[in-house]
């Protein structure tokens, strides 16, 4: 079974833009991108979606993480 694909929203777009690590999230692969997405949506309340977009953001910033996890590129 296909996970569904999720739409980056303009919230998360301009986060990405904004803090100049737009290129280190496409770097990532599909799957990351999605989940990355899809996590953050899941959220009910708004506080917990900016906590996550955070996370995100402070992930990619350091590099070789993904979701607290140790991860490198191919």
């Amino acid at each position: 079974m296909r996970r569904p694909r999720h739409e980056m929203p303009d919230f998360v777009r301009e986060a990405l833009v904004a803090s100049g690590l737009m290129a280190r999230y496409l770097e990532r692969p599909p799957y990351q991108q999605n989940d990355c997405i899809g996590w953050i949506l899941q959220a009910k309340r708004e506080q917990t979606r900016r906590r996550r977009l955070q996370q995100m953001l402070d992930e990619l910033a350091r590099g070789g993480v993904y979701m607290k996890m140790s991860w490198r590129p191919r």
